[in-house]
């Protein structure tokens, strides 16, 4: 049983489950499909194909769902997917991918606050927040339960990793290890995220070695890649070691590194 109100427009090709509420004056186009318990509130518009996971919550004047602005496009039936019990603050517009069957990505038990963008082809892991009006360019990759706080500019192609902390009005061009802390104009390493490692459960004996870690990548002359020699030497089997110095290899744009023109 759904509660949809008079004033809502819903295609009647909508995929609807149960429980779903939809407020007045919303607008629910013919390729949306709201699984069960998913509330959009008044005004909001969830159209193109998308996906919303149970127990998600849109609020009034989002618009998930909306066509990619990458003047690339050529058509087809890209879309977005939202995972479950994720939150959509007041005016976030949320946009299609760019190329066929591709899809914009927002993980489940995440917080989109308000006034934020996520542009095409972008993908977030589980439990990331998003503070007020940060503008994410497009194919930008933040990894579970990062941080990113309110009017930050992510600049396209580029990551945030695991557990990270981009601090406020930041301008990030360049891939933001996991773990670590951060802020600036431009963006800066300046610790590791203690706070928000000790409330994901990371135990000090990890953090200790991310610390160690983050000493030698950003408090030494060392390059990056004599950095990582010298990491993985120390013989860590932990697994956010692991992921870190992964993600350090994999980066195409490379890593902040703290200076002028970082």
């Amino acid at each position: 049983m759904s509660g949809i109100h008079p004033s809502a427009i819903v295609a009647e090709e909508a995929r609807i489950g149960s429980g779903v509420e939809i407020g007045p004056c919303a607008v629910i186009g013919p390729e949306a499909a709201l699984d069960e318990g998913v509330r959009v509130l008044a005004h909001a518009v969830v159209d193109g194909r998308t996906e919303i996971g149970p127990q998600c919550v849109i609020h009034p004047f989002a618009r998930v769902g909306g066509q990619t602005q990458d003047l690339k496009f050529k058509g087809g039936k890209p879309g977005v997917r939202v995972g479950a019990r994720t939150t959509i603050r007041e005016y976030v517009t949320i946009n299609a991918a760019t190329n066929d069957n591709e899809f914009t990505e927002v993980g489940e038990d995440c917080l989109i606050m308000a006034y934020n963008h996520i542009a095409h082809c972008c993908r977030l892991g589980r439990g990331v927040i998003l503070t007020n009006a940060c503008q994410v360019a497009g194919h930008v990759e933040i990894e579970d339960y990062a941080v990113v706080e309110g009017m930050c500019g992510i600049v396209q192609f580029t990551r945030i990793g695991r557990m990270a902390f981009v601090g406020g009005m930041s301008k990030v061009t360049k891939d933001v290890p996991p773990f670590m802390l951060g802020t600036g104009n431009p963006f800066e390493v300046r610790g590791i995220n203690r706070v928000g490692m000790e409330r994901r459960g990371v135990s000090e004996a990890v953090r200790r070695e991310l610390k160690e870690a983050f000493r030698m990548l950003y408090r030494s002359d060392r390059s990056v890649s004599r950095a990582v020699e010298e990491i993985r030497a120390q013989g860590s089997d932990g697994e956010e070691i692991r992921h870190l110095l992964a993600f350090i290899e994999s980066s195409k744009k490379g890593i902040t590194r703290n200076g002028p023109g970082s």
